[in-house]
């Protein structure tokens, strides 16, 4: 064991868990003032399901349990953590391992933030419309059959692998540091499938739907950045010099894409606005994200760029397409992490078309994504569909018109009456 690795790792832990709360304020400033209790508490419960979840099981399906098939591990081995935690003298810690820099109590910490924040992100994309008691078990299931499973062929010497079969096939590793697929092509997909299923809001995209506090979306946009520290240079698994460049090429990508976007926004409506400088953030963030440790700095930062311009066109694919994505999780996330993939085909030093004339490694990105993309799409389209035609997944028209704070939480973000008085 290496205390400063265990030291480092449990900050970007806690930096990533932090990521879910500041989704939470992305989020809820994003959406109207009838909603936004609702929009944070789906955030909230994204955390406390899925920490029951990852408990449970999770952990196992993903990184502890024996594979089955190159997709899952099982979900005894390591039910309730008992491959990793034990009582010594009386007091709990993790077993032994003489393969580890830090202990694996660490490890289960890094990555239940990292399916929290994952399914927290599909929330946005059902914004004002769904019943808090079909989101909880929704986020059970789906981190139970989509998640965990993702990341074990991703990140466990699963399908997705760098050392996957795919990969042996083609003769090329596939390559996602920090979850491009795992987490925002697999969220993104997952939001998609969903609003197809549950439809648009009363009055999309008719009706102008603005947010309504455009300070608290800037407060969580930042606390994504200071968070996103610890989501790309926490996956360097150490307290050395690629989590170091991880922070470097993360911060040169998000600057990249706020002004890609701004310069976009410009050229298209004569302004740069705040929404706009927020969305860019973490359009680039998003984009670095699976390539953080293998793009230089230029690289990265034609990534940031590239993210700012395409994914603020991207967002406005719903409104040419009539799907009710409320808050832009397929423009930026889905977009953003798709381009972020296949760039490194041809940004990655030594393996990428560009930067090391092998285009061996764009046709492992591009099939590694097109499968997690199918997985994805199934999968969450039959947890989706199963929840609507039960117990389904949207409150009455009327409660939507009143506003889901009221009644589904039975409560206000804000006193007016107070106020007024």
């Amino acid at each position: 064991m290496d205390s400063g690795n265990a030291a480092w790792m449990l900050i970007a832990a806690s930096l990533v868990f932090l990521m879910t709360p500041a989704v939470a304020f992305f989020y809820g400033g994003m959406v109207r003032a009838k909603a936004v209790l609702n929009m944070m508490m789906m955030s909230t419960l994204a955390i406390a399901v899925t920490g029951f979840i990852w408990t449970l099981w999770g952990w196992s399906i993903s990184f502890a349990g024996k594979d089955i098939g190159g997709v899952f591990g099982d979900p005894i081995t390591g039910f309730l953590l008992k491959d990793t935690v034990t009582a010594k003298d009386g007091v709990f810690t993790s077993l032994d391992s003489a393969n580890a820099a830090y202990p694996h109590t660490i490890d289960i910490a890094f990555q239940a933030a990292f399916a929290m924040i994952c399914v927290a992100l599909i929330s946005g994309a059902l914004a004002e419309r769904v019943k808090i008691s079909t989101w909880m078990i929704f986020v059970a299931l789906w981190i139970t059959l989509d998640y965990a499973p993702m990341a074990h062929m991703v990140w466990n010497h699963g399908l997705l692998a760098a050392d996957g079969p795919i990969s042996n096939a083609i003769g090329a590793q596939a390559h996602d540091f920090a979850g491009g697929t795992v987490i925002h092509i697999n969220a993104a997909v997952a939001a998609l499938v969903i609003v197809l299923i549950i439809g648009r809001r009363i009055g999309f995209p008719k009706e102008s739907i603005r947010p309504h506090n455009v300070p608290m979306v800037m407060l969580g946009a930042f606390l994504l950045w200071f968070g996103w520290f610890g989501f790309n240079a926490g996956s360097a698994f150490a307290a050395n010099g690629t989590a170091g460049y991880a922070w470097v090429s993360t911060t040169i990508a998000a600057s990249g894409a706020t002004l890609g976007w701004l310069f976009t926004e410009r050229i298209r409506t004569g302004h740069y606005t705040a929404m706009g400088a927020a969305s860019g953030m973490v359009a680039g963030l998003v984009a670095i994200t699976p390539a953080a440790d293998v793009v230089s700095p230029l690289w990265a930062m034609v990534i940031g760029l590239l993210a700012g311009f395409v994914c603020c066109l991207a967002c406005g694919l719903k409104f040419r397409f009539a799907y009710d994505d409320s808050l832009d999780v397929v423009g930026i996330h889905g977009v953003g992490g798709l381009l972020g993939t296949l760039l490194i085909g041809f940004f990655g030093t030594g393996t990428g078309f560009l930067a090391g004339g092998n285009f061996r490694q764009l046709l492992v990105q591009f099939l590694v994504a097109l499968i997690a993309i199918i997985y994805a799409a199934v999968v969450t389209g039959v947890i989706a569909f199963a929840l609507e035609k039960t117990i389904g997944w949207r409150v009455s028209k009327d409660q939507e018109v009143i506003g889901v704070d009221q009644s589904d939480q039975g409560e206000s973000a804000y006193d007016f009456g107070s106020i007024l008085n």
